[in-house]
């Protein structure tokens, strides 16, 4: 991916860092997957407000994934790569052999006409989607399964891979972005490679009116609100407001949100902090 820095001709341009979009090779979706997406401005069916800072936005077209990938043992061929406004990663279409077309999660270095393909056990080259049982170990992979069949829920975003780190009986262990070491079924599937748009972390907004596009309201600090509106609100001058914490009350720096009675916390055999959980936890 290729960032462009744009010329400071105005204050909003001066700092911004935008995506030069050089691996996109269309701007026109395919019709058959878009759906319509209604703006909710954060509201819920009473049109009571239940999110805050939600609201305006340019108009979007909700593009229909294949997380599954349950198309087996039929080769297709991608078509184009395109720009995705609901998500942080580029979007691939896929033209199956038998006229079908879907889109994907464009994976790092997947072009056009590169032919893709599902099954229980086909190569393990980028953009394909097999059984972690029959992937080598060391694969870097992405679009993870939780459980078989119900459609890929991990390492979907910009940039983001796990790692095939070893196979046991029933589980595949797993290191996910977050550096967590954990057990999946080794009858789930995954898509080998590494999801695309890498360098989207690097890029600046340069305005507010950025984040008015992406329909993002502005946000009140709590340190500037009063007690009676936030828990940090409050004070003579510039006060500190106390231990960082949320609207609600709940500590924002270092209280564990897990729960220690969770049933998937016998899955996992280390935590992104490097420790390990207690035997307590794991039963």
């Amino acid at each position: 991916m290729a960032l462009r820095k744009y010329k400071p001709t105005s204050a909003g341009t001066r700092w911004r860092v935008g995506n030069a979009y050089a691996e996109i090779t269309t701007d026109t979706p395919e019709k058959s997957l878009l759906a319509p997406k209604k703006s909710t401005a954060g509201r819920n069916v009473q049109g009571r407000q239940v999110m805050r800072n939600i609201g305006g936005g340019h108009k979007q077209k909700y593009r229909i994934i294949d997380f599954k990938r349950n198309k087996k043992d039929i080769p297709a061929t991608v078509k184009s790569i395109e720009y995705d406004p609901n998500r942080t990663a580029f979007i691939a279409l896929l033209a199956y052999a038998d006229g079908e077309k879907r889109y994907i999660i464009a994976p790092q270095g997947l072009e056009v006409g590169t032919k893709v393909i599902s099954g229980d056990n086909v190569a393990p080259e980028v953009g394909n989607a097999l059984l972690l049982k029959n992937m080598p170990l060391g694969t870097v992979i992405h679009n993870i399964e939780m459980q078989p069949g119900k459609g890929g829920a991990m390492a979907r975003s910009a940039g983001t891979y796990a790692q095939l780190n070893a196979k046991e009986e029933k589980y595949a262990v797993i290191k996910m972005p977050s550096g967590e070491l954990r057990k999946i079924l080794s009858s789930c599937i995954a898509t080998v490679g590494i999801v695309s748009n890498s360098d989207h972390a690097l890029t600046r907004a340069g305005k507010a009116g950025a984040n008015r596009w992406k329909g993002e309201r502005p946000r009140v600090r709590g340190v500037a609100m009063n007690p009676v509106d936030h828990p940090m609100g409050g004070g003579e001058g510039k006060s500190s407001g106390g231990h960082p914490r949320s609207r609600t009350g709940k500590y924002a720096k270092g209280e564990k949100t897990r729960s220690l009675t969770k049933d998937s916390n016998k899955l996992i055999i280390q935590r992104r902090d490097g420790k390990k959980l207690s035997g307590k936890a794991k039963k």
